[in-house]
């Protein structure tokens, strides 16, 4: 991610029947969505190294010549760029300043004022930013390992409310953990995502096999495997059904093999109930 994608246009016509002008303007709506939770299009990771340099240069422009931002946009940047990190489990970025105003009140208040003030209030910046910089590239360097899968559908969420707030706390947990206990917990919230994806989408009535009691919900793999036997009826659902198997199986051996988990396991084990959280809801809307 660049850090232009930051901007929009506006197409303002001309009064007087000329040609309409194109002036550039910030994407609040980019900021917006980034505030609330992670966006399709970009990696929380990626989103974070473009906006920590957007807000280094925009910081950096109102320190010295000017910056393109308002003081009202600098307060949507800094909020978005520390939801981002909040998101990374990232802590350690706490500059003395959250906008434009108390920059302004913090270098002076550090004598960042007059002659030499321009490189001054550079220097508080970098002091600040190159450190989370460093931090960044570091994550995105591996992010592979760092990020979990998103789906290819045009759908950011499921519509569930339940398995959307799951799939959150998932990601979430997986982009902060480092230690082998974070990532046994990284299979604790697979077995709560597929625990959400049971309630969800079984339905007794239509899924139970003869007079059966109805599975408890923690039964997920009974109840998978019912809703997809039933929604899919024909000689693939054997693959389908196998595949689903494989994912809860692998995401709840994850949740009790402590001694073991690796950083790598617990990321397969997310993006296969991240998979299977995918298939049906996609089976669920055809």
């Amino acid at each position: 991610m660049k850090t232009w994608e930051f901007w929009t246009e506006t197409v303002v016509p001309d009064v007087w029947g000329g040609a309409p002008v194109h002036t550039p303007a910030l994407n609040e709506e980019l900021l917006l969505a980034a505030t609330r939770g992670p966006i399709g299009s970009h990696p929380d990771v990626e989103l974070a190294v473009a906006l920590a340099r957007f807000a280094h240069e925009e910081f950096e422009g109102h320190g010295t010549a000017g910056a393109a931002i308002s003081q009202e946009a600098s307060i949507m940047v800094m909020r978005a760029l520390k939801a981002v990190l909040g998101r990374l489990g990232i802590s350690t970025f706490n500059p003395p300043f959250r906008d434009f105003d108390s920059f302004y009140k913090h270098w002076r208040s550090v004598g960042a004022s007059g002659s030499g003030g321009w490189q001054a209030r550079r220097d508080i910046l970098d002091s600040h930013f190159d450190p989370l910089h460093e931090l960044l590239d570091e994550r995105e360097a591996g992010s592979i390992t760092s990020t979990l899968a998103v789906a290819i559908s045009p759908r950011q969420v499921t519509g569930w409310p339940r398995v959307d707030e799951e799939v959150a706390e998932l990601r979430r947990h997986f982009e902060s953990a480092s230690t082998q206990q974070d990532y046994s917990n990284v299979g604790n919230d697979c077995v709560a995502l597929l625990e959400a994806l049971s309630q969800t989408v079984y339905q007794h009535e239509k899924h139970q096999r003869d007079e059966e009691a109805e599975p408890p919900v923690q039964k997920t793999k009974e109840r998978l495997d019912r809703y997809i036997e039933v929604e899919l009826v024909g000689p693939d659902n054997a693959e389908l059904r196998k595949l689903a198997r494989a994912a809860i199986e692998f995401a709840q051996a994850v949740k009790h093999r402590r001694a073991t988990i690796t950083r790598k396991e617990a990321g397969i084990a997310a993006d296969a109930a991240l998979l299977l959280a995918n298939l049906l809801r996609r089976i669920h809307s055809d």
